[in-house]
This record gives C-alpha cells, sequence and structure tokens, in this order.
C-alpha cells in the first residue's frame, strides 16, 4: 500500500523540523565549546576557522583527507598535527595583528 502524497510531505516537515533542531543543538555545543577554548576573544577569518574545524573533524573521525569518511587508521596521527599546527598557527598570526 503506497502512502500519499500528503502524508510523505507530512513526514518530511517533521524531519526537517527535527533535523533543524538537531543542528541548533550542536551548534549550541560547539559554540560553548569554542568560546571556553577562547575562540571568542580571536579575530580569524570564517573560511580560516572552517577550515581548522575540518581538520579537527578529520581527526576525530581518523580518516585521511578527501575520504569518504568509512577509512580508518593511522591517518588519524597525520590529521593529528595538522589540525594542531592549523589552529596554532591561525590562533599566533591573529596575536600578532591585535
Amino acid at each position: 500500500m503506497k502512502k500519499p502524497t500528503s502524508k510523505i510531505r507530512e513526514e518530511l516537515a517533521r524531519l526537517q523540523e527535527q533535523l533543524k533542531q538537531a543542528e541548533t543543538r550542536d551548534a549550541e555545543r560547539i559554540g560553548r565549546i569554542a568560546l571556553k577554548a577562547g575562540l571568542g576573544e580571536i579575530e580569524v577569518d570564517d573560511a580560516d576557522l572552517q577550515a581548522a574545524f575540518e581538520d579537527i573533524a578529520k581527526r576525530f573521525r581518523g580518516t585521511k583527507a578527501g575520504s569518504n569518511g568509512k577509512e580508518k587508521g593511522a591517518a588519524g596521527a597525520t590529521g593529528t598535527s595538522s589540525a594542531t599546527s592549523l589552529s596554532a598557527g591561525a590562533a599566533t598570526s591573529q596575536a600578532g595583528e591585535a
């Protein structure tokens, strides 16, 4: 038995609302952590900050750059140093501009 289009639209709207709420919770959590780490006090370009966050995400996923997220293994150790150096480099360069 097929679902009527109206039921599918209702379900889709409900799921989109759930997604929006989940993204808001995630953003608030990450924002609180970033503020505790002092990122709110650093003037940094959004693109640079996003790149640093992407490196951090790769580090914790343990994936290689450009992978589909399914690979795990020794790549995490390589990602650790690049994420750390990028974050430290961004903080250092911004501190020098102040």
